[in-house]
């Protein structure tokens, strides 16, 4: 690496929303960032809606309300008023046991808001695009990376170098980033895939998310701005295969028998995709001058709708860690300060990939013994407040130490 470097403070890796927002949150408390994705920028701006949408927790509406993201996004947004958890078969409906949540039972408002991915993005984009600290380099694959004095610099494909203090990699669950520092990963493949796609139908949802366990993997039904909603429908990967090259009647022909009639008529309203579904888990989210955050730290089965969240959490406490190490004068790439990070987040979100793992074991069969033991479970939560109020705030991202972000106040 003999090239001089673009000087920066920490280098993120990944023009996701996970980078992005890093970046802007470190550009909040004074640092300033420089932003490699190895893709196009017209890639990431795409307007076509292919079904994708998150379940933002209060946690993470708190913070795009910290960084002043909220307001342009809030029409956009469909809060969530009350969560359905059942468990049954295809075109039996679902069974006499089932878990209600509702967001009378907080005092913090909706659990959370479904946010479609394309304005996310966009309103992402255009507020790097304004802060004066974030640098953004497109069609910037990294090669390289290796340790300086005081430092760390990354060779781009192109002959470029960029060199920070601090290295982080949102580069998603095959990070470049953690490869090269020499972490690996644990994890497996489910054997099953997400058929995602968003869905008009005749009457309204009323704010209302249904998580519909059958043997073969969860459906989730996501209620949208209007009537429409996204789903995410989880099948065995040979079945799915067969499923994802079916034309668009012949795939509502398949759904409906799941999904159910209680929406009225449905109709496809975007383009459908699909991905294999997979545990990853980082052995280590620190090395070096570098640290993991999102999808390159972990990733999770999305029956809980909490992928996006647990990295927004991570993004939050890494920019907290670093912000308030560069106030006090510290090294912001030293050892102690990724400590910090590395304590804060592992619990989390090895616990939640740890729930996540065993809840799709235990509802992705058709066991008789343990379908009368979940439906038993449901029916028992169901009956007990004080635990059906600790499994909402849980969901909402409101219980242990949040970062000030999550808390709703600025760095």
């Amino acid at each position: 690496m003999e090239t001089p470097a673009h000087e920066t403070e920490v280098v993120i890796v990944g023009g996701g929303l996970n980078g992005l927002l890093l970046a802007l949150a470190l550009a909040q408390g004074g640092v300033r960032s420089t932003v490699l994705d190895a893709g196009p920028r017209a890639l990431r701006e795409d307007p076509e809606f292919d079904g994708r949408a998150y379940a933002l927790a209060v946690g993470a509406r708190r913070m795009l309300t910290a960084l002043g993201l909220w307001r342009e996004l809030e029409g956009q947004a469909q809060p969530i008023l009350e969560i359905k958890i059942s468990d049954g078969r295809a075109g039996e409906g679902a069974s006499r046991f089932w878990l209600h949540f509702d967001h009378a039972e907080i005092e913090e408002g909706p659990m959370g808001h479904f946010l479609e991915d394309r304005y996310l993005r966009r309103a992402l984009l255009d507020a790097v695009d304004a802060a004066p600290l974030v640098t953004m380099l497109w069609e910037a694959p990294v090669t390289e990376q290796a340790l300086l004095p005081g430092g760390i610099a990354v060779q781009l494909a192109d002959g470029r170098r960029v060199a920070g203090r601090l290295l982080v990699g949102c580069d998603g669950r095959g990070s470049g980033t953690a490869k090269r520092a020499g972490i690996g990963r644990v994890g497996w493949d489910y054997g099953q895939t997400g058929l995602v796609a968003a869905l008009a139908h005749e009457r309204p949802h009323h704010g209302i998310a249904h998580q519909f366990f059958m043997p073969e993997g969860p459906l989730a039904i996501l209620p949208l701005p209007g009537n429409r909603s996204s789903i995410v429908w989880t099948e065995r990967t040979e079945r799915a295969d067969m499923i994802r090259h079916l034309d668009d009647e012949d795939f509502l022909a398949m759904l409906r028998p799941r999904f159910g009639d209680f929406l009225g008529d449905l109709q496809l309203a975007g383009v459908r995709y699909s991905y294999p579904l997979s545990l990853s888990l980082a052995e280590s989210l620190v090395a070096e001058r570098m640290a993991l955050a999102g999808d390159a730290a972990h990733g999770i089965h999305p029956l809980a709708g909490q992928g996006l969240n647990l990295g927004l959490r991570d993004v939050a406490a890494l920019a907290e860690v670093v912000v308030d190490a560069r106030r006090l004068g510290r090294d912001i790439g030293a050892e102690d300060v990724l400590a910090d990070y590395a304590r804060w987040r592992r619990f989390d979100s090895t616990m939640l990939a740890t729930v996540t793992d065993v809840m799709n074991r235990l509802f992705s069969n058709d066991n008789p013994l343990l379908r009368l033991g979940r439906d038993v479970g449901l029916g028992l939560v169901a009956r007990l407040p004080a635990v059906r109020r600790g499994f909402i705030r849980e969901a909402a991202g409101i219980t242990g130490r949040l970062p000030r972000l999550q808390r709703g106040r600025p760095l």
